[in-house]
């Protein structure tokens, strides 16, 4: 089967906010198969925003895996991202799962793996998929150079990538959550 592609995920920290924006395009191959796909979701009672790079099917599995993590232990991040990544990297069929998250309840910022990764930014800034690389650099940068907040440099990151990455769109959705 041809390898499916084409998620740009951006999350930026910023002033007791993170926004997480992420594109709309879903391609197999060097076809678009689809271009408004939305790749970021609220779980746990809207407190907690998690976008995927990686297999749909697979995701949404994941996000269903870690909203039950979130409820079995009582909306704490972190517990239930270091669990979710064990039971990941352990399980012999969710180990199989082609996905990236990110993760954030607007004081924890996560990026998880099925390698086992529960990684923190150093800067408060991740981007991951086809054009995370491009997104990240342009976060990083407005972050240094502009007052901008955080919603605004996630969706302009987004943008910038789509004009670089042919797997990346212009179709961003963006969403913003505040530490509790």
């Amino acid at each position: 089967m041809t390898e499916t592609r084409g998620t740009t995920i951006l999350a930026v920290s910023r002033d007791g906010r993170v926004a997480m924006a992420g594109d709309g395009q879903v391609t197999m191959g060097n076809t678009i198969l689809k271009s408004g796909a939305r790749k970021i979701r609220r779980l746990h009672e809207d407190r907690v925003l998690a976008g995927f790079a990686g297999a749909t099917a697979d995701a949404m599995t994941l996000f269903e895996k870690f909203e039950g993590k979130l409820s079995e232990f009582r909306g704490n991040l972190r517990r239930a991202a270091v669990e979710l990544a064990k039971e990941w990297r352990t399980d012999r069929v969710l180990r199989r799962l082609e996905a990236v998250m990110v993760v954030t309840d607007g004081r924890d910022l996560m990026l998880l793996s099925g390698n086992g990764d529960v990684v923190e930014p150093d800067d408060g800034v991740i981007g991951v998929g086809s054009g995370g690389p491009f997104a990240l650099a342009a976060a990083r940068a407005m972050l240094l150079h502009t007052d901008r907040p955080a919603l605004e440099i996630a969706r302009e990151s987004l943008r910038i990538a789509a004009g670089i990455c042919i797997y990346t769109n212009d179709n961003v959705v963006a969403e913003e959550i505040t530490a509790p």
